[in-house]
């Protein structure tokens, strides 16, 4: 299920973006949780942050953003993770289907998103849930930690 975030769930944000596994992949350096709370109370403030949960437990999280005007029909996900507790079972694309159906009950038609060229493993997720790449941002995400610049695959599934 897919609910907003809260200020009571900062904690699991916060641990979640900087958790080593999962950092590499979001758009965060590292840092300390005083330098993290202005970052969080903008997406708070923004209304786009999503938790995702099962049953009795929190397991990932997203940022829905759905564009304006004559582009009000595309809603960017960014912020895609899965707690690495969580990882190999399944809930990424149980996610991601249910990102995709509340993206239809918003009258969106098209999701889109960027992603790191060299995580197959979730490009192979996108595209399992109808996700088609449409192209190649060069040097697009520098990554301070490893003093590189990363190239992002374009991808967007119309519903």
């Amino acid at each position: 299920m897919l609910v907003k975030v809260k200020a009571s769930d900062f904690k699991f944000i916060y641990e979640l973006y900087m958790n080593p596994e999962v950092n590499p992949y979001l758009l965060y350096e590292i840092m300390n949780s005083e330098n993290f709370i202005p970052i969080f109370n903008d997406l708070l403030k923004d209304d786009v942050l999503y938790l995702y949960k099962g049953d009795s437990e929190t397991i990932g999280m997203c940022k829905l953003i759905q564009q304006k005007h004559r582009n009000n029909h595309i809603m960017y996900l960014g912020g895609v993770a899965i707690h690495p507790d969580y990882f190999g079972k399944g809930f990424g694309k149980k996610m991601m289907l249910e990102i995709i159906d509340f993206c239809k009950n918003k009258s969106v038609s098209r999701i889109e998103l960027s992603v790191d060229t060299n995580n197959e493993k979730a490009i192979q997720l996108y595209e399992s849930v109808g996700f088609l790449k449409e192209g190649i941002l060069k040097n697009y995400t520098f990554l301070k930690s490893k003093n590189k610049y990363i190239d992002e695959q374009i991808m967007s599934n119309l519903i």
